[in-house]
């Protein structure tokens, strides 16, 4: 993949203290290759080679997340906490290393292209801090919550324009555009065995559109995003409490009501995303209660009545969204998501589907949770 001198080199790229003794693999790396840095005489960094097939736009997308964890350390600094370990920190280019054009770039001494055009960036590894892979208690959930919650609040009076790292994403209108486009084209010649799989979405085209028509309007404010908000991207000190929110990547300017769906979606399901076992599949409301009590106890303070009255449904939106693009993709014939057998896609269809059903059956309780715990 990457010979040492070749790493050595990249890591040359950038401001770092003390002699490198050691890169090694961190993670699986199913988007970006990330590796860490260990110095002698200095401390350790995360270097990453960012994707730029995923994320085109990389220059705008460490843009953002300089700006953002800029915000954040500021804030953590007037709460009296320590900026270096409750934020991530960007570590700039090696001034030596830069030419005329990068260093009138914006974002030119953010990252670091090679040879081959592949983008690099890094940060400060945050020592003596841990992550959870899953969150499988209500405890755990209710930390989770918290983590997202933090973060979105040290950012509700960030008004910078983002820049847009991901086209659509999360925007249903969009996705109703590729939608009526792939069922169009056929690609794979399934439609014709879809009929009630696709009547799935359209029967809730409307209702999602509406929703997306108050994000549109401002009805529902614009916010700073993570748009990834599993718990593995959160870190937490040895004592389990929360530290920060890692993963910036998909930082964007959307509504802060997506990052709680999406972790909803992922925290509550009783079952796998893909199981074939449709009877393990539901939502559970004891996660559901865990988790909205901890994204609260930080963020019930600067939400919006909308904001608030929506935060309920958002979960299913977000679910939705996935079972449309899991369909989508089976009926592109399987282009964009990783699929490890020939009905891979109609399986992950179904089974968020039978989530969005539990949603849906048991939404009069999850907005009365949500009120409960808001006020």
């Amino acid at each position: 993949m990457y010979t040492d001198s070749e790493l050595s080199k990249i890591v040359s790229m950038f401001s770092t203290e003390g002699t490198v003794s050691g890169i090694k693999p961190l993670g699986p790396g199913f988007i970006n290759d990330t590796f860490i840095v260990s110095t002698e005489g200095g401390p350790r960094y995360i270097l990453q080679r960012k994707n730029h097939n995923i994320f085109p736009d990389v220059p705008g997308m460490m843009q953002n997340i300089l700006l953002v964890t800029e915000h954040i350390k500021k804030k953590v600094e007037q709460e009296g906490g320590d900026p270096m370990r409750e934020a991530m920190t960007v570590v700039r280019r090696n001034p030596a290393t830069l030419s005329g054009e990068e260093r009138e770039s914006r974002a030119g001494d953010l990252y670091y292209r090679d040879g081959n055009g592949n983008f690099w960036a890094m940060t400060l590894f945050i020592e003596g801090s841990m992550t959870y892979e899953k969150a499988d208690t209500p405890a755990l959930a209710y930390k989770g919550g918290k983590g997202i919650g933090k973060f979105q609040a040290q950012l509700s009076d960030f008004t910078t324009p983002l820049n847009e790292t991901i086209k659509g994403f999360h925007n249903i209108r969009w996705r109703f555009t590729q939608w009526d486009e792939a069922l169009a084209r056929n690609a794979a010649g399934r439609v014709a065995s879809l009929s009630e799989e696709i009547g799935w979405i359209e029967s809730r085209r409307k209702e999602m559109l509406d929703f997306w028509t108050l994000v549109e309007n401002g009805s529902i404010p614009t916010r700073v995003t993570h748009n990834d908000t599993k718990i593995s991207n959160i870190l937490f000190d040895k004592d389990g409490e929360v530290l920060c929110v890692i993963d910036l990547d998909t930082c964007m300017s959307s509504t802060s009501l997506n990052d709680f769906g999406d972790a909803i979606r992922s925290y509550t399901n009783t079952g796998a995303e893909d199981d074939r076992d449709l009877s393990k599949v539901s939502m559970s409301m004891e996660m559901f209660k865990a988790y909205t009590e901890g994204y609260l106890s930080e963020r019930k303070g600067n939400l919006t009545e909308s904001e608030l009255g929506h935060l309920a449904f958002s979960a299913r939106y977000i679910t939705y969204e996935q079972v449309l693009r899991f369909l989508m993709d089976y009926i592109d014939g399987d282009t964009y998501y990783k699929t490890a057998y020939p009905e891979h896609n109609l399986v992950r269809t179904h089974a968020q589907y039978r989530l969005l059903q539990s949603m849906e059956a048991q939404y009069e309780d999850m907005v009365r949770a949500v009120r409960e715990l808001g006020i």
